[in-house]
């Protein structure tokens, strides 16, 4: 890539976050107490996700 640096780890960081955002609302109004997330859990998650999409514009060309 002519010195480029790659953003496959950058978007590899992107999927976990949505991976772990999307489990975090799919978790918040689950039937079992002990596996339900909680706001604070659920803004963290949003907050990384948020954190390596900015990671990610900001590295692209």
């Amino acid at each position: 890539m002519g010195g480029t640096p790659s953003l496959q780890p950058l978007v590899e960081q992107v999927l976990a976050c949505f991976d772990a955002y999307s489990r975090a609302r799919a978790a918040r109004d689950g039937l079992l107490s002990s596996s339900r997330t909680s706001p604070h859990q659920e803004q963290r998650a949003f907050e990384d996700l948020r954190r390596a999409i900015e990671g990610l514009r900001n590295a692209a060309p």
